[in-house]
This record gives C-alpha cells, structure tokens and sequence, in this order.
C-alpha cells in the first residue's frame, strides 16, 4: 500500500517555527530525508538579514551530526540539495501578528503556504517572565492569527507540552485547555476562596508594568551602588514571598559583574514562579503554554488545528539514529549530576512513573497528525507520551545510570575517576531537606565557622562545596512536580491514530511507545547518547 503520508508531504509549503530548536530540527531532517520531493521549508529564524539567517541555520543546524545521513546520501550536493529545499526566514513570533516577517516574504507565504508547525518555545522551567510569555503565549497567538491569513494553509500543528494540566493525578485526557480556567479549586474570586479567573491580559498588562518598575530601578541604583540594589532586591522577594531565594539571590548578586541585568533576571524569574503558582501551575513553562494553548485553541475559527502535547522529551530513538540530542534534556540534569558525583540522592518515589517519550517518536506523531486532517475543519489534540502506553519507573532509570557509570565512569577537572554509588531515594521534600541539612549543610556551617576562625583558608573548598548544596537544591524545587508527578497521560487519540494508517506508514512514522525496551534505551541508547552528546 502506499504512503499516504508521503503522498501529503509531496510539494507542500511548510513554515516551521523553532527551526534551530531540538524538536524542529529533528522535523526538517525527517521530513527532508524521506521526502525530497518536499516544495519547500521555510524555517523561520531570529537574525539582523537574511545573510545572517542563512549563516545562522548552517551553523546551527545542517552542520550538526543529526544530518549525517543526509550528508552522506548527497554527498558534494549536500548544502546544494538543503538550500533547494530549506529557506531561512527572518522573523520572531514574538513580534506581532505578522512575525516580524518582511512585507515581500510575507506575501509569498500567505500565498503559498499550505501547513505551519508552530514548534517554537522558550522550554526552560525558570526562564524570566518576560521571555516565556512573550514566546510561549504571545507568539502562539500571533502564529493563529498569522495562519489564519494564510490563503491556501491546509493544517496548522501547534506544539505544546502534556504539563499544560500543571498538577495532574489519575488519567489526564486529549482535551482542550478552557479559557481562563485556573488549576488550584474554585475558580472564582479570591475572596470566595479560590484564585481569581485567568485574565491573560491582564498578565501581560503585570508584566509591562514590572518592566517599567525595573528600568526605573535599576537606573536608580547605577548612582547609589551595589549594596543598596542587594537591599531593594533582597526586600522585593520577600514581598512576592520567595523568601527561600533571598540568600542565593544576594550570594549571587555579590559574584556578578553585570548587577543591574542579572538582577532584572531574577526579578522575573521570582515574579513568574509566583504567578505560575498562584494559579497554580508549577513554573513559567507550563503556565505560559497552557495559556497558549487557550488562545489557539480559542481563536482558531475554522482553521484545522492539531494540537500535539509531548511529555518528557529524550533523545532518538532510532531515527536518523539512536542516542541523538541536543542540551540538557529534563531528566540528563540529574543523570549528568550523578555521573559527574554531584549527586549521590534522588528526590524520587522509586515506583513512581516517569512519562518518558523519544524525540523522533514526537516528530513521527506530528507529521502523520498534519497529514490526517488536513483539510479538516476542526480542532484535534494529541498526546505524545508513555506512562499508560508503557510505564517507566524512576528505579528503571536510577539503575541504569547507576549501571552506566560504574561500568564507564566520568573523570573530573583533575583527571581523578568519579566512582558512583548506589543513589539513595528520598521519597518526599521533607525527607530531602532533613537528608541535605544533616548530611550537607550542617557540616557546611561548621566548616564556614571554622574558615572564618582560620583566616579563610578553606574558603575554595567551602565555596565548592556550597556550591553543591545550592545546586542541589535548586534541582529539587525545580524537578519537584515532575518526580512526584501522579498523573497518567491518556493517548487515545494517538493509538486510534496510528491504528488508522497503513502497514508502510507504520513502519516509517513508528510512534508506538509499546516497542520500546525502557532498559535498553536507557542504556544502550540515551545514557551513551548524554555522554556523547553533553558530556563531552
């Protein structure tokens, strides 16, 4: 039977978001690899012309091992070949309703386009405010807007995150995010007991109001100094009732040379984690793409829409290869900790699920989603995720990075082998902060004391070993609503999906998660993939 899928890809015009993101250029090299009979991608970028877009999407994307295959097909015609099928767009989602795309371009697009995959996003949990709403919900709806615009556009694919739901437990299905729906109970006015409705412009009227008062400030204390901006700092936390932050806050406002922009920097991150919080969301990230989600979603009209949720992204599966990626994914930051011994505790439930998903699966799920309702007039969610498909156990993942790492452990800055021990689970924020307290922090007080005695002469050692403990901290309150998160993401919508294509299609666009061996991924693919890839 033939492809359908491909069938849909043959000639089309597709503009693509996030184009030097990890999800978006593992998309174009798919999509380029089994289909050279695309039209054309346009791969929308941030950059001063379209020289430097250009220089950019070399630099940034084609250069990089992921299109090794590619390469290697076309050989002396390699760049030939992209730059025939790929063309850089200068342009920001960010910007307005038109993405910052010149008016000569622009036109073309709204002529000929006929799907756009909305994949860009600001994905750090702790990115300032005013990023994550300006990219994550502010260029969400300037993209449906842009795409309703678009004379001939068949399906326009929004990329979000199966966290929008913020604190889940029990199944969680393929549903739209409501409008101003809030996630802590009782949506009505503070005063009747819950958080007030969601007013998503009112956020945006908070955060240029926020932006004022900093510029205000901070040319205010470029005449008074340092320490009177740690005091306004220090007293502007504990108003927004981040007291926990106030001393890594200070501690950090001391080692920085650029005062007046990292202290900008950690007003909005305190400022987005209260409001995220109030509502009831865990961090900026989720909080800023629910409200994305609620604006596509609402403001669709007859566009046909594809909503795809991934839940934990990690590396390739098998497709262009095994073990690829890119950064830091969400669970390599305590896996690269643990590799290089500093961390030795995992704040986890060993029996809790993990909702883990490869990247390429992630892609093979959008694009067959694109080519099954194009044309359709409707809105169609998609979860892309694995914790009722095929659960993975936090243990199944401490194990093999334990395995791992005493079979191929890491050398520190020295060249002295870091020897892992067996992690140690620690099943609830209480037990942690007494584990960090009795075992960390105590013996750091007394060491400072004893520094402070001894003229300063373990002042190195104190510092790296404080170092340490903030770290550690730090990814605890941050990873904390993922590792105990209790819910099960529902893929309906994603198995009836892929039951309903053919045999060929299955095969090229597997997405489904019951042919993965979690042990074998872990570490014969992912783990050797993180050291290759980000330890390197």
């Amino acid at each position: 039977m033939a492809s359908n899928v491909l069938g849909f890809l043959k000639d089309k015009n597709i503009l693509v978001t996030g184009s030097t993101g990890f999800l978006g250029k593992i998309f174009m090299e798919k999509i380029l690899r089994i289909q050279p009979g695309i039209g054309c991608i346009y791969a929308l970028l941030r950059a001063e012309d379209v020289e430097s877009a250009r220089n950019r999407f070399k630099k940034e994307v084609i250069r990089l091992e992921l299109f090794k295959i590619l390469r290697e097909q076309h050989g002396d015609n390699f760049e030939s070949f992209i730059f025939q099928k790929v063309v850089p767009v200068v342009g920001d989602v960010a910007v307005d309703h038109n993405l910052g795309i010149d008016e000569a371009t622009r036109e073309h697009l709204l002529e000929h386009l006929d799907a756009i995959v909305n994949n860009a996003a600001s994905t750090v949990f702790d990115d300032r405010y005013d990023i994550s709403l300006n990219v994550n919900t502010k260029g969400a709806k300037n993209m449906v807007e842009f795409a309703k615009r678009c004379r001939k556009l068949q399906i326009l694919l929004h990329v979000s995150t199966a966290y929008v739901i913020g604190h889940g437990k029990g199944r969680i299905m393929e549903k739209p995010v409501k409008m101003g729906e809030t996630i802590k109970a009782g949506n009505g006015p503070e005063n009747e007991g819950g958080p007030p409705f969601l007013d998503i412009k009112a956020e945006f009227d908070l955060l240029e109001k926020t932006l004022a008062d900093i510029h205000t400030d901070s040319s205010a204390t470029t005449s008074t100094g340092q320490s009177s901006l740690q005091d306004t700092d220090t007293k502007r936390l504990k108003e927004l009732g981040l007291e926990r932050f106030v001393t890594l806050t200070s501690h950090l406002l001391i080692i920085c040379i650029d005062v007046i922009n990292l202290k900008i920097k950690i007003r909005f991150i305190h400022e987005h984690l209260n409001r995220a919080r109030r509502f009831g969301w865990p961090n900026t990230y989720t909080f800023t793409k629910a409200m994305g989600d609620m604006l596509v979603e609402n403001l669709r009209g007859n566009l046909p829409l594809v909503v795809v949720r991934p839940s934990i992204i990690e590396s390739t599966l098998a497709e262009p290869f095994p073990g690829w990626m890119e950064g830091t994914r969400t669970m390599d930051t305590l896996i690269v900790a643990y590799g290089k011994g500093r961390l030795s505790s995992f704040l986890a439930d060993p029996n809790l699920i993990l909702d883990v998903i490869p990247a390429d699966m992630v892609v093979n799920e959008m694009i067959v989603a694109m080519a099954a309702h194009a044309s359709q007039n409707g809105l169609f969610i998609y979860h892309s995720a694995s914790s009722i498909g095929n659960p993975l156990r936090s243990s199944v993942v401490t194990d093999a990075a334990y395995n791992y790492f005493w079979q191929h452990p890491c050398v520190d800055k020295d060249g002295n082998i870091v020897h892992v021990k067996p992690p140690l689970f620690l099943e609830s924020m209480s037990s942690f902060r007494g584990y960090m307290y009795r075992r960390y922090k105590a013996p750091l007080q007394m060491l400072g004391l004893v520094d402070s005695v001894f003229c300063n002469i373990f002042r190195a050692h104190y510092t790296r070993l404080l170092r340490n403990y903030n770290f550690a901290i730090y990814l605890a309150e941050l990873y904390e609503p993922y590792v105990f998160f209790q819910g099960r993401f529902d893929t309906t919508n994603a198995e009836n999906l892929f039951r309903k294509i053919s045999a060929e299609d299955r095969k090229s666009f597997n997405f489904d998660v019951k042919c993965i061996d979690w042990t074998h991924y872990l570490s014969e693919v992912h783990i050797p993939g993180v050291v290759k890839h980000v330890l390197k």
